[in-house]
């Protein structure tokens, strides 16, 4: 920054509230906010209520809430989603801050070193379902603005909206009726998104790139009923058999992904070899990585397709039988910069195509997600500068693999905004599998991190900034 007694005070003011922030973090992670309807439902308005007192205890805002949104062609609403706003003077920027707080189903509890919902330090980290993701990212917020009010007073000198989302994880599904219900809370300058993955431990990564992703249910069948497998086996195709083989038209000998009409992004990408690969995923050593080109490239710029679900007797209730029909789950990654559902409709094509023995297929429950591209501008340029000086580092541009779809959606919501993807999990995480982990030194990096951001909106002087 270009005032070093105000940073030097933002740096301390961090230091002294991180307690309070790991304990409101540990009381955040009890509450299993798990979006899923199949869930606890009543434990996701808990979450939202926690953090809307929590935002309303911060003395930041003007108003606090706690919204829903219809879902599109349905009468359900979504999760509840908290919105806190404080307007800011006359010439102010205004920032939008988001995070989520819904959290992964916990999977097999068995495999979890510690309870999910007790959040548990060990060696630096704290281990517990959302501690990373994203209730850091909600911690991160609201810790940094406390930090900015205790240093500057009410005066802040930018205007500020927190929108905490409720179901991220379960698709976001009324995530764009909430921006059209709430459109001119949420307009803002600058769109920082909390959700997203560091470079390592040590080192910020700012996300310039998402895949889009291509979901849907396959349905291949080839019998009108079942019939006895000793009887008529070999001569009559059964659904499993013509599963197999039109799924493996996916991919080549290598595991890379050969279904034409699907992209491929060309850009460059920072070292990174295969040990690293098999350190970040524990990969065994007698399994090979799949895919071509370099490793970074395979997850951030090329397509991948994932049987996800199968519906399909299971071993205990396997039986002499050809099955008439056979279900499953694909879960396509799309490249940045395609679109999501022309993938799909590459990927449909494909298999209609490829389809064995005459086997009839059915497409349901199809979710398309858009990828995203990050522009350079002003909004970057200030948060590569506020990550370098948070962490001591400077921050890596990268790519994910995974996707975020609601980022196009806000950023075709709000054009003109600057959109800022940071992270506050690093690749040790491991969100979404037993014993998901925070790194706590990384947490207090990002909250400085955020709150030298925060103060360098203060300027209404945009100069350079293109607007």
């Amino acid at each position: 920054m270009s005032d070093p007694s105000l940073s030097a005070q933002l740096r301390r003011a961090v230091a002294e509230a991180m307690p309070r922030a790991i304990s409101e973090l540990t009381d955040l992670v009890a509450i299993p906010s798990v979006s899923w309807p199949s869930f606890d439902q009543t434990q996701v308005r808990r979450s939202a209520e926690a953090i809307a007192a929590l935002a309303g205890e911060s003395g930041v805002f003007d108003q606090v809430a706690v919204h829903t949104a219809a879902i599109p062609g349905t009468a359900e609403p979504g999760q509840p989603a908290v919105l806190a706003t404080r307007a800011g003077r006359p010439g102010e920027r205004r920032v939008l801050l988001y995070a989520h707080h819904d959290v992964q189903p916990v999977g097999d509890e068995a495999a979890w070193l510690t309870p999910p919902f007790q959040a548990t330090e060990r060696d630096g980290r704290l281990y517990g379902r959302g501690t990373a993701d994203d209730k850091a990212g909600v911690l991160t917020h609201l810790a940094s603005l406390r930090a900015l009010r205790e240093v500057l007073g009410d005066e802040l000198g930018v205007g500020v909206t927190l929108f905490v989302e409720g179901e991220e994880e379960y698709g976001s599904r009324s995530f764009g009726q909430f921006l059209s219900d709430h459109r001119d809370d949420l307009a803002a300058d600058l769109i920082v998104v909390a959700d997203s993955g560091n470079w390592d431990s040590r080192t910020p990564g700012i996300t310039v790139a998402l895949r889009g992703n291509a979901r849907f249910t396959l349905t291949v069948r080839t019998l009108a009923h079942a019939l006895h497998s000793g009887m008529y086996g070999g001569a009559v195709p059964d659904a499993m058999l013509a599963t197999i083989k039109l799924l493996g038209t996916l991919w080549d000998e290598h595991g890379t992904v050969v279904v034409s009409g699907l992209a491929r992004r060309d850009a460059p990408t920072p070292g990174y070899d295969e040990a690293r690969l098999r350190e970040e995923t524990d990969l065994p050593a007698g399994t090979r990585p799949i895919g071509s080109g370099d490793l970074l490239g395979r997850i951030w710029n090329q397509p991948s397709i994932t049987v996800t679900g199968i519906d399909f007797p299971g071993t205990a209730a396997a039986s002499n039988t050809l099955n008439p029909e056979v279900s499953v789950v694909v879960s396509a990654r799309v490249a940045p910069g395609q679109d999501a559902r022309q993938a799909y409709e590459a990927l449909r094509a494909h298999l209609i195509e490829h389809a064995p023995f005459g086997a009839e297929l059915e497409f349901s429950e199809v979710d398309c997600g858009q990828g995203f591209l990050a522009a350079e501008g002003w909004g970057t340029q200030l948060g590569r500068a506020a990550l370098a000086e948070g962490y001591g580092v400077e921050p890596v541009d990268v790519g994910v693999g995974g996707s975020i779809p609601f980022i196009a959606e806000l950023a075709r919501e709000f054009p003109d905004a600057a959109i800022l993807v940071t992270a506050v999990l690093d690749p040790p995480a491991a969100p979404h599998s037993p014993n998901e982990s925070l790194h706590l030194e990384t947490l207090e990096h990002a909250i400085l991190s955020e709150a030298l951001l925060l103060a360098s909106l203060r300027t209404p002087d945009r100069t350079g900034d293109g607007s």
